[in-house]
């Protein structure tokens, strides 16, 4: 039984309405599912072949390549010094799917920087994610035997939004708090957990004294 539509085939033929890289890309990805739906191979499908050759014409349209890359370099470096987790603790995640599982991502990668600059092997320690209702952000937490460090972000926590503690003989010690700025530079924040949570111990020491204090 054949599925196929004529829609892409009139569109490809006439795309005179698919004038913003957005619809083109529609139009393109309706294709592809209409070509499954048929059974034929969207790479070799004239009317998709037609589509994506018209997003090149529509892209063409906007500023040069030079143009480009350097508002991409400049966007770059605006996101390196203002990483997603720093707005993110401003606005929190609340009822909001995408920003949420972004800071859960996020959140987890910036705790495992944070373990390789304390030292810890990875077969020492977890980082695991609380996911909470759709209210909450949640929280992203790094444990081992001798350290929890916990993420949260929102206005509750704004300006505390690290929590990180000791752990003694199994026990939680009382926790002490950051900001998340201080994600930014683990091995800086690596030194200061070893400086607070470590009795009589300096920054200057190496990181496996933390593990068999």
């Amino acid at each position: 039984m054949n599925f196929d539509t004529a829609h892409r085939h009139q569109q490809a033929l006439d795309p005179s309405a698919l004038t913003t890289i957005r619809t083109t890309m529609h139009a393109i990805e309706q294709g592809i599912i209409d070509c499954r739906n048929a059974g034929v191979d969207p790479d070799t499908d004239p009317a998709v072949v037609l589509l994506a050759r018209h997003l090149a014409v529509v892209s063409s349209n906007r500023a040069n390549d030079t143009v480009l890359q350097a508002v991409c370099r400049r966007r770059l470096a605006e996101i390196k010094r203002f990483p997603a987790l720093l707005v993110l603790a401003i606005h929190g995640v609340a009822y909001e799917a995408a920003a949420k599982d972004r800071f859960h991502t996020d959140g987890r990668k910036a705790l495992r920087l944070l373990a390789q600059a304390l030292g810890l092997a990875p077969d020492t320690y977890s980082v695991s994610s609380w996911m909470g209702d759709a209210s909450q952000s949640g929280a992203v937490t790094l444990v081992s035997d001798t350290i929890s460090v916990t993420l949260r972000v929102g206005g509750l926590h704004k300006g505390c939004g690290l929590a990180y503690r000791a752990i003694r003989g199994g026990v939680e010690q009382p926790p002490r708090f950051a900001t998340i700025h201080a994600l930014l530079d683990p091995q800086r924040f690596a030194d200061r957990l070893r400086r607070d949570l470590v009795p009589g111990r300096t920054d200057v020491l190496p990181a496996q004294k933390l593990l068999t204090a």
